[in-house]
């Protein structure tokens, strides 16, 4: 039976996080999220970063350890998955996997902790030339089509990036409060971009991952680098040339600051990604910058 994407993504989440990172994991999209719109379920054991108001006091007083209250949603949230399904998207990153695999991973993972809370999951994905948005449901059954849908439509055979497209799209069709989580391409972002973050931030909240590009000057000598966008192949002697690497990584610096600039000036948290592995501690990070930038 062929694996799912989503159980990939489960399998992810449950090789590389511990049972207390993973209770820490939803402990922070529910805080982010639901925040006080909840209602008293039962209690559990607490761990690192649970909210001291939380705190049963007379139940930790019986049970000689401490115990937190555990909450479950009264409202359901909206999750809407941005994600560039352009050329980019299909070329590698920095650990050799396929981008749109971190990409998947990174959707699946945040798709999966807002299910896993009622939460209802869409999706908006899309090209320079087109924009394709699937509703909001909340089943496991619907992540899993979400997840495949950006799978198939992210080939090397496809048009170029454009999340400002998609971003559009968003501020001209939606008009229900969003959780917006954006899987960007590692490139210099488009100027309209900053009027279009400043819109959609009064309305939405805004999380936004970057899947880095491999680095083509750190490819092995016996292994062709190429660029997607134009399909130009990299000679090897140029790209290995230690001026070249030099200049390369100046310039990846560059980008990587004018898109930091641009996201703390319109109040984004933000992270970068260069491997499946690196999924979970750095959504988790970003939960956790967000949960702190809303007190």
């Amino acid at each position: 039976m062929t694996t799912t994407l989503l159980t990939r993504v489960k399998s992810k989440l449950f090789v590389h996080a511990r049972r207390k990172s993973r209770s820490l994991l939803e402990g922070e999209y529910a805080s982010v999220f639901h925040g006080r719109s909840l209602d008293y379920d039962d209690l559990r054991d607490y761990v690192p970063g649970d909210e001291v108001r939380d705190i049963d006091w007379r139940a930790t007083a019986r049970h000689q350890a401490p115990l937190v209250k555990r909450y479950v949603a009264t409202r359901k949230q909206n999750l809407m998955l941005v994600i560039d399904t352009g050329r980019g998207m299909a070329a590698t990153t920095r650990s050799g996997e396929p981008k749109k695999a971190v990409a998947i991973a990174a959707a699946g993972l945040v798709g999966y902790l807002a299910q896993r809370h009622g939460d209802l999951v869409g999706l908006v994905r899309g090209t320079a030339s087109s924009t394709v948005a699937h509703d909001l449901r909340g089943t496991e059954a619907h992540l899993e089509l979400l997840l495949r849908a950006i799978d198939a439509s992210t080939t090397l055979e496809g048009d170029q990036s454009s999340l400002a497209t998609q971003l559009r799209w968003v501020v001209r069709n939606v008009r229900r409060r969003l959780v917006l989580l954006v899987v960007a391409d590692d490139k210099d972002l488009d100027p309209a971009l900053d009027e279009l973050l400043r819109r959609l931030h009064v309305q939405h909240e805004i999380l936004w991952l970057t899947v880095e590009d491999a680095d083509p000057t750190a490819i092995d000598g016996d292994r062709t680098a190429y660029d997607v966008a134009d399909t130009y192949t990299l000679p090897t002697l140029v790209r290995l040339d230690p001026k070249v690497r030099e200049a390369y990584a100046v310039s990846v610096a560059e980008r990587v600051r004018r898109t930091t600039e641009l996201l703390d000036r319109r109040g984004i948290n933000h992270g970068r990604l260069g491997s499946s592995d690196e999924v979970v501690g750095t959504v988790f990070a970003l939960l956790e910058r967000q949960r702190r930038a809303r007190r």
